[in-house]
């Protein structure tokens, strides 16, 4: 199996308050490097993060269906599960793209285990690409930020969760947007994620950059920084790649 993990993949943008489908991102030859190991007319999975919005789900389907071609990604079939078929899940093997979308990582953690995704993944062998909270829930244990109202002030919200094993690295995404955000009343990097760092190295991605994994190596594209101990170290930039040692950070 080979691995995409991104911060943002792009395929949708909004205009006047409403999701039309565009080309996936380009930077840091993302869209590149997926049209050179695309499987012609791909049979693909969009496994969802939020198994009972239908309305988000259909949205994201619908724009994906036509940012994939629109990008140079031909595919014959392209479906989404989420609670309305999570039967889906047993045709996992018959796919050559699987995606894990974004959003609340908790919500889409519990899904991803009540559908056995990792058992259905140890036989995959073909493209998994993930973005935002589908990316963090790849890490073997999942740091699962605070993202909502509450969260980051509850003594009892779970922050490290069992995840799908794929990778031992823990990403942080779109920081370039969230390094200035305020969390019940707490700044969302100083104050939360620097915290919880202690004893863990945090993968803080911007969008547009990403990870690729395939036979054991990690090799990490584009603009990142290292949450470790309460410090932040820029350990890659955009137009450049570093192939990851997770006990160590990075190495070029």
């Amino acid at each position: 199996m080979k691995a995409i993990l991104t911060s943002s993949l792009g395929g949708s943008i909004k205009v006047d308050g409403k999701r039309v489908p565009s080309v996936l991102l380009e930077e840091n030859n993302l869209l590149k490097t997926l049209r050179e190991i695309w499987t012609d007319n791909a049979k693909v999975m969009l496994v969802c993060a939020s198994p009972d919005d239908y309305e988000k789900n259909d949205s994201v389907c619908a724009c994906m269906r036509e940012a994939f071609p629109m990008s140079g990604l031909s595919i014959s079939y392209l479906e989404k599960c989420d609670d309305r078929n999570e039967e889906l899940v047993e045709r996992s093997g018959e796919m050559d793209v699987i995606i894990l979308g974004g959003g609340h990582v908790p919500t889409q953690n519990r899904f991803f285990k009540k559908i056995g995704l990792q058992e259905r993944l140890r036989d995959f062998h073909g493209l998994l690409i993930a973005w935002s909270a589908g990316t963090m829930n790849c890490a073997v244990t999942v740091y699962a930020a605070p993202e909502l109202e509450g969260e980051a002030a509850d003594p009892h919200f779970e922050r490290w969760i069992t995840g799908l094993g794929i990778t031992d690295i823990n990403v942080f995404p779109h920081y370039q947007s969230l390094k200035d955000e305020y969390l019940d009343g707490l700044r969302v990097v100083e104050d939360i994620t620097y915290k919880d760092s202690f004893g863990h190295g945090i993968l803080a991605l911007n969008d547009g950059s990403w990870l690729m994994i395939e036979d054991g190596r990690e090799i990490l594209h584009g603009e990142a920084y290292l949450i470790q101990d309460g410090t932040l170290k820029q350990i890659c930039r955009n137009g450049e790649s570093v192939v990851l040692n997770v006990k160590s950070g990075a190495e070029t």
